[in-house]
């Protein structure tokens, strides 16, 4: 079973062909999942992806690094599964609904990647704080369509990353984040001025 990053576009050709960057990167995510980073090493991640040391330091400084490296991959394939899903709505309530389930599903269905991108990435700082922006400024658009007044930015922001945290609740529980879709649905909508009967 491979993780969300293997999906990625720079990633999944190379991973057949087995260049060392690739090989590297589904095997940090997949060792930092199975044993958590402080226990992950890089030595786990060498043997996992069949390379030399040596090679993984020409690659990155460091197993901070190279989990950073991946971390970006693995967002940029849930953020492209989310933008096509939003796509393919009709309105705008409709888009935000599908973009929360593709975001929410996408975690379920890749569990590997999940535990990283919510629970394992210790001190992710500008990584994390840059993608819940992008989540921030997706809302913005789709409550754009709405017609009303688009909330402040730092108001998204708290959306963006109360997602994000209450998925990290569900995961580390052990429980499906999919049965939280009604909710942030209507969280989001009552923060566009949208309000709905709780459901």
């Amino acid at each position: 079973m491979s993780s969300l990053v293997a999906s990625h576009p720079d990633v999944r050709p190379l991973l057949n062909a087995r260049p060392q960057r690739a090989k590297l990167l589904e095997a940090m995510v997949r060792t930092v999942a199975e044993k958590g980073y402080e226990a992950a090493t890089v030595a786990d991640a060498v043997r996992m992806a069949r390379v030399s040391r040596g090679t993984f330091y020409e690659l990155f400084d460091s197993k901070e690094a190279c989990l950073a490296a991946a971390y970006r991959a693995g967002t940029e394939v849930l953020e492209e599964r989310v933008g096509q899903a939003a796509r393919q709505a009709g309105e705008w309530r409709e888009e935000l609904r599908l973009g929360i389930r593709t975001y929410l599903r996408t975690l379920d269905a890749e569990p590997m990647f999940a535990r990283v991108y919510l629970l394992e990435w210790p001190s992710v700082g500008a990584e994390r704080d840059a993608a819940l922006w992008r989540f921030a400024r997706r809302y913005g658009k789709t409550f754009a369509r709405s017609g009303a007044r688009v909330p402040p930015d730092d108001a998204l922001f708290v959306l963006a990353a109360g997602v994000h945290e209450l998925a990290c609740a569900r995961v580390r529980a052990g429980k499906p984040t999919i049965d939280l879709e009604d909710v942030l649905v209507g969280c989001a909508l009552r923060l566009a001025g949208k309000e709905e009967q709780w459901t």
